[in-house]
C-alpha cells in the first residue's frame, strides 16, 4: 500500500499549498516555505509519526479552508487566520518543535509585515 500513502501525502501537500493562495503575500510565502520544509523533513519518519504528521496537516487544511470561507463572507475586508494553541498540546511538543514554533512566531511577527496577527481567539463580527 505504499502507493496509496504516497498519493495521500502528495494530495495533502498540494491541497495545503492551494489553500495558502488565500493568505496575504508575506504569510503565503512564509507558510509555503514552512510546508515544503516540513514535508521534506518527514519523508523518512516511521509509520506512527507519519500518521500523526498527516492527521495534523489534515486538521490544518480543514481549519484553513473554513477560515478562508469565513473571510470571503466577512464584509469588513479584514482577513483573520490562525487558531489558539492550547497549553496541553504545546506540552506534547519536543524541544525541536518548540524551537521551530518560536522561529516561526518570530518570522511571522517581524515589523513591517503586510498582515497582522491577532491574539484574540474569538471571531470578530
Amino acid at each position: 500500500m505504499p502507493g496509496r500513502h504516497v498519493f495521500r501525502v502528495r494530495a495533502l501537500y498540494k491541497r495545503v499549498l492551494q489553500l495558502h493562495r488565500v493568505l496575504p503575500p508575506d504569510l503565503k510565502a512564509l507558510g509555503d516555505q514552512y510546508v515544503k520544509d516540513e514535508f521534506r523533513r518527514h519523508k523518512i519518519v516511521g509509520s506512527d509519526e507519519a500518521q500523526r504528521f498527516l492527521q495534523e496537516w489534515e486538521v490544518y487544511a480543514t481549519v484553513l479552508s473554513q477560515q478562508a470561507n469565513e473571510n470571503r463572507q466577512n464584509s469588513t475586508g479584514k482577513a483573520c487566520f490562525g487558531t489558539f494553541l492550547p497549553e496541553e498540546k504545546l506540552n506534547d511538543f519536543r524541544d525541536e518543535q518548540i524551537g521551530q514554533l518560536q522561529e516561526l512566531m518570530q518570522e511571522a511577527t517581524k515589523p513591517n509585515r503586510q498582515f497582522s496577527i491577532s491574539e484574540s481567539t474569538k471571531p470578530k463580527f
